[in-house]
Formats: structure tokens, sequence, C-alpha cells
């Protein structure tokens, strides 16, 4: 009985949440992303009169393609979507803990990016990525639409079903987090090599934070109100 506990254990610790091709047409996908995302940040930082809305739009349009794409294999499998999505909240108390575990995730992960930025060179850093932030109302507006949407679909993504696979293929919990986090920060390759580097580490922490809850919900609320939060203080500052 203790050794076939012991195995069912590992079996459900190591547990695919779909089968392999499922993953080799998520990671084309965004593969493909990354390609046609280089193409439009190439666009719109060179234009005049840059189309951000139409770069937010289909951004966002992706995102929820992939999202619905991963869920429904999830499905097609056999899996419940709570493999990676973490269990349901039963109680506000519930709720509350995950909003405070994000705040606090938030406030240390600020801190410590802020350090590496300030090594890295803050003002070229910024420079990679002041085209795509909003300006003004509209532009904002979608903005935070897209940040909500990053944080829904990206944490489901890349920490809780590609960390998974990941981690079901190694056999390793610390491979499976550090290969999903280099996607995670290859998928945003359109914003530089410096920032790739800085995106994945930042990946990497909602990794540990995902692994560690059993759940992406804090995740997604840290990821959205990062992202959210970086449209605002755009916006405040060019006034």
């Amino acid at each position: 009985m203790g050794t076939s506990f012991l195995t069912r254990s590992a079996s459900d610790r190591y547990a695919q949440a779909a089968g392999p091709l499922h993953t080799i047409f998520v990671l084309a996908a965004l593969a493909v992303w990354a390609f046609l995302g280089n193409i439009l940040a190439d666009q719109l930082s060179a234009a005049v009169n840059p189309q951000r809305v139409r770069f937010y739009a289909v951004t966002l349009l992706f995102e929820w393609f992939l999202f619905v794409f991963v869920v429904a294999g999830v499905r097609r499998s056999g899996a419940s979507t709570l493999i990676v999505l973490g269990n349901h909240w039963h109680s506000v108390r519930q709720v509350l803990r995950d909003f405070g575990i994000a705040a606090a995730f938030w406030i240390v992960s600020a801190i410590f990016l802020s350090i590496l930025v300030w090594l890295l060179d803050s003002t070229a850093l910024s420079r990679n990525v002041q085209f795509i932030l909003p300006h003004g109302t509209a532009e904002l507006t979608i903005w935070i639409a897209l940040s909500v949407t990053a944080g829904i679909c990206e944490e489901t993504v890349f920490r809780g079903y590609l960390q998974r696979q990941f981690i079901a293929l190694t056999k390793s919990v610390p491979s499976g987090i550090l290969l999903s986090a280099a996607v995670f920060g290859a998928a945003h390759a359109y914003q530089g090599l410096r920032l790739v580097a800085l995106i994945s580490l930042y990946g990497a922490m909602f990794g540990i934070l995902a692994h560690w809850r059993k759940s992406v919900r804090p995740g997604m609320i840290a990821h959205a109100w990062q992202d959210s939060l970086n449209g605002v203080t755009a916006i405040l500052m060019s006034r």
C-alpha cells in the first residue's frame, strides 16, 4: 500500500495536462507570435503616428485564442482545468488571501526588478518599451483590458500549462519553471534582448509562486496589476 501511494503521488506530481502534440502546437503558435510581434513592434516604433490600438487589439485576440486553445486541449485530454488553474475560490477569505499574496509578491518582485533595471541601464530599457505604452485615455482603457487579459491568459498558458508540461517532461520542478520562464521571455522578444532576460527572470518568479500556491490565481492578480500600473504610470509621466 505504501509503495502504491508513493507511485501515485509521483505520477500526480508529474502528470501532463495534455498530450505532447498539443504542447508542440502551443509552442509553435508562440513562436509565430514572437516573429509577427517583432514585425508589428518594428512598424509601431518606426511610425510617425503609431497605431497602438491595433497592436493592443491583435495582442489581445491572440492571447485569448491561445487561452481557449490550451483550455480546450486540457479538457479534450480528459483532465480538469483545475490542473492548470488551481482550485476554485470557495470563500471570501480565500479570495482575500490570494489578493494578499499577490500584493506581497508584487512588492518583493518590484523591488528586486527595480534593482536589476537600474543595473542594466534603465534609460535604455525604457526606450525599448516606450513605443508600446498608452497615450491618452482611450489607449489607456484598452491597455488595461489588455493587462487583465495578459494576467489571465499568460499565467494560464505559461505557469498553469507549459510549466506543468515541462515539469512532466523533465521530471524536475526547477527545470520546468526555468523552461517555461525562458519561453515566456522569448514570447516578448519584440522588447529587446535585455528585456527578454529580465522578463524571463520575472516569469521564473511567477513560476515559483504558482508552484508554491498550486494555483495561478495570485499570479494573475499581480500580473494584471503590474501591467495596468505600467500604463497608468506612462500616462501620468507624460502630463
